[in-house]
């Protein structure tokens, strides 16, 4: 990063760091989460080396702000599914939390994953893969052709041995 780009987020970091924090404590009711998720975000704008112009900066960090907030309602969500499956279980049948920590980022990375399918896509995959659902039964509660389930699923499987190969 030269100096030029340093000056810039040096400015961009005080001058919006007051009102991002208070953005964030209203939206997460925890100063503590609050805090961390500024620093994510302006982390994000530095590892991305742009520093966006004083007329839009607010926007900028507003967006990326929000999206790590619904990440990170994702990844709770997740995670209290999670847990909640496995509170039925037996304690000998419980995991490491070393094991238990593995399982929650494979869960959140499948999570992240299918979202970056289309809505379509990831309701036939989820239907056939969580509910067993036939392709004529996905198709009725899509209200499309099987053909269309068909290439839906072939988009969500694409997109999972994608994910799989860059790991």
């Amino acid at each position: 990063m030269n100096r030029d780009t340093q000056l810039q987020f040096t400015e961009l970091y005080e001058t919006h760091q007051g009102w991002l924090a208070n953005f964030l404590r209203k939206r997460l009711n925890c100063s503590h989460k609050a805090a961390d998720l500024m620093q994510d975000t302006y982390l994000k704008v530095l590892v991305s080396g742009k520093v966006p112009p004083t007329e839009y900066a607010r926007q900028y960090l507003t967006r990326i702000a929000k999206g790590l907030v619904v990440d990170q309602y994702r990844r709770w969500r997740i995670e209290q599914a999670y847990l909640e499956s496995i509170s039925h279980l037996p304690e000998e049948y419980h995991a490491s939390p070393e094991k238990r920590f593995e399982v929650m980022e494979t869960l959140i990375h499948i999570d992240t994953l299918l979202h970056k399918v289309p809505e379509k896509a990831r309701q036939a995959f989820l239907l056939r893969k969580l509910e067993g659902l036939s392709y004529s039964e996905i198709s009725l509660e899509l209200g499309v052709t099987i053909s269309s389930v068909e290439k839906y699923i072939a988009k969500a499987l694409q997109a999972c041995t994608l994910a799989m190969l860059e790991r």
